[in-house]
């Protein structure tokens, strides 16, 4: 913990966090115990969500209802002045490494709680960053450098980066990666590098006092990423020698010590399969995933960000560490479809109370999804003394969590979890490019759409529901997310409700629980309906008319929009009767601050093209048709 400094230390009483969703809620928190003061900024499209509503204070920031809101670093200022702010936490995205919002910050008189403007510039960018460490970029490529990655010079989470396999594809490639660097950081500059096939993300969590101390507090790995965007992180990284760990904290500290580093910081490395550790950046801010880090020590990072930018010394030695951590990211998308976001009502999201989780979240019960941010609804950690109990005590909590809303990504965490390559700690970043389709195959429980219907028969069975013929069938037909269709069928007795399905038995059914006994095991089905979705224990099922009545049809060939979004470009001089070949590139829609690809289906004739850039689009919206 931090020592006392032996100078002067600035107080801190009130926080703004230039941020919103789950880290300002997160940061709000330490706030809270700490008893300081919370200041939120919000857009328009944020004005009712979770931070803006925990907050002491909050501040509508003028503009667009985008993430463009949070990228004005003038308006954050002088909202933080007129809160009666005296310091500001740049939280993670959008700001936070941005060189010139810490210096406005700091000539308005206000505390950065953050790494000096200066190490910011030093690190922030990532073609700098090399260079710090010896390093270059890649200038002319060519066949033999291949595979390479694009990536955005500023930001992380994945904004900007492009894996490119043949050189025929790099110019597009960087026009999308710079396109979406600027979207997200307001910085369009992007770089090449070689991409190592088979690594492993492994990072160091570094903590530095203005007085000289750094700690390097252990590892972490991520390799379990989609869109080069983490899902699954854990503490310490499983099976690294402790040759590699110690050379391994030894550059994070050198990168830290290189720019007078102050602060929460993290320095990432690639670590190729023969074992060599390739400087991959410094993110001079807070992580997504820095709970697990704070977990295993038994630390608060914000705390000791707030400390250290109070003046105060870090002891000269971290604490030690324990047990095991690993966290997980809760999306509102949908990985069997090329990881489209999802946006609607959260309508309920809770995790067992006796599980003991800590779940970080920006989103309560009845909180809308918007389209302008990134889909993460939470991030679910666990401790535990071992890495095998932390990873079947998070599996079984996100298996028994109630999440009703949008389609997520849960089923896929729990999954990956449980998969052999991860339990045996044999994972690297191309996990889901080897596995996604069989971590992705729908499972809804066969019995939940008979529950559905016993517990609506039971509902309706209070109000005068029943039947002048006891044994006559009653049918119900329900569709599962994947779209696939059930029917069920139950009769009405003297005994009670009876389901029509050989080895089943209903013990109990009431509106709320129905209780099964298949095949001598008794089940219980917790049933919550909504205005048009029921959910039964984890599986959603949509109420479908017993006849189901004729929809319109789109022509064969049809593009529709998988996603709300707006169309960002469409592919140079295309327009119909252009000739298309399968998987070409026609145009692309920004959503939750990702850009996204809508190719040709097949190879054929562009008939009919409908998208023009700058169109907002609706699920469903029909772009393009190709025949």
């Amino acid at each position: 913990m931090p020592e006392e400094s032996t100078g002067s230390a600035a107080v801190i009483t009130s926080v703004l966090v230039a941020n919103r969703g789950e880290i300002a809620c997160r940061v709000f928190r330490t706030c809270r115990e700490l008893g300081i003061r919370t200041v939120a900024v919000h857009s328009d499209a944020d004005e009712n969500a979770l931070h803006a509503r925990v907050a002491d204070a909050a501040v509508r920031l003028p503009g667009t209802a985008s993430a463009d809101t949070y990228l004005r670093g003038d308006l954050i200022v002088r909202a933080a002045l007129a809160a009666g702010a005296d310091a500001v936490h740049p939280g993670y995205g959008f700001l936070s490494e941005n060189a010139g919002f810490a210096r406005a910050v700091l000539d308005a008189g206000l505390v950065w709680i953050g790494p000096s403007p200066a190490a910011i510039e030093a690190m922030a960018s990532k073609t700098r960053a090399k260079q710090l460490m010896g390093l270059r970029p890649l200038t002319d490529v060519t066949e033999t450098d291949l595979p390479v990655l694009v990536k955005a010079a500023s930001g992380g989470g994945g904004r900007g980066m492009r894996v490119v396999r043949e050189l025929a594809q790099l110019e597009s490639e960087l026009e999308a990666a710079r396109a979406e660097a600027h979207s997200a950081f307001g910085d369009g500059e992007v770089f090449v590098e070689p991409y190592v096939e088979g690594g492993r993300h492994i990072e160091v969590q570094v903590m530095a006092d203005t007085h000289g101390t750094v700690w390097a507090l252990g590892t972490r790995d991520c390799s379990l990423q989609r869109r080069h965007q983490k899902v699954i992180e854990e503490s310490p990284a499983p099976g690294i020698p402790d040759v590699l760990t110690a050379e391994l904290h030894e550059l994070a500290v050198r990168a830290a010590r290189a720019v007078d580093y102050t602060g929460a910081g993290t320095v990432e490395f690639l670590v190729a399969r023969d074992g060599r550790a390739h400087f991959l950046e410094m993110n001079t801010r807070l992580q997504v995933e820095h709970p697990v880090t704070e977990a295993v020590f038994g630390i608060d990072l914000v705390a000791l960000q707030i400390r250290v930018a109070e003046g105060h010394a870090l002891e000269n030695d971290p604490p030690r560490a324990r047990g095991h951590a690993i966290e997980a990211r809760l999306y509102a998308e949908n990985p069997a479809e090329a990881w489209t976001p999802q946006t609607g009502t959260l309508h309920r999201l809770a995790v067992p109370e006796r599980e003991n989780i800590r779940l970080d979240t920006g989103y309560a019960d009845g909180d809308p999804i918007p389209v302008h941010y990134d889909p993460m609804l939470a991030k679910a950690v666990v401790h535990a003394p071992t890495r095998a109990e932390a990873i079947r005590k998070l599996a079984g909590a996100l298996e028994r969590s109630a999440i009703h809303g949008p389609i997520t990504n849960r089923d896929l965490l729990v999954r990956s979890l449980r998969h052999t390559e991860f339990t045996t700690a044999r994972m690297d970043t191309g996990f889901y490019d080897r596995h996604l389709p069989g971590l992705t195959e729908p499972a809804p429980d066969p019995h939940a759409p008979l529950a559905a219907a016993l517990s609506d028969a039971h509902g309706r069975s209070r109000f005068g529901g029943w039947r002048n013929v006891p044994g006559q069938p009653q049918v119900k037909r329900y569709a599962t997310a994947d779209g696939e269709e059930h029917e069920v069928t139950y009769r009405h007795t003297r005994e009670g409700l009876t389901a029509e399905a050989e080895g089943v038995r209903v013990v109990h059914a009431d509106a709320g629980l129905v209780v099964l006994e298949v095949a001598g095991v008794r089940r219980k089905f917790e049933v919550t309906r909504y205005a048009d979705r029921i959910y039964v224990n984890n599986t959603a099922l949509t109420p479908l008319p017993r006849f189901p009545e004729p929809t319109a049809q789109h022509a064969p060939g049809s593009l529709l929009a998988p996603m709300p979004g707006t169309v960002v470009r469409v592919a140079e001089g295309l327009a119909a009767g252009a000739p298309v070949r399968a998987g070409e590139p026609l145009l692309w829609l920004e959503a939750m601050k990702m850009e996204h690809r809508i190719s040709a289906p097949t190879t054929g004739t562009l008939t009919a093209l409908h998208a023009v850039t700058g169109q907002q689009v609706e699920v469903g919206t029909l772009l393009a048709v190709v025949i």
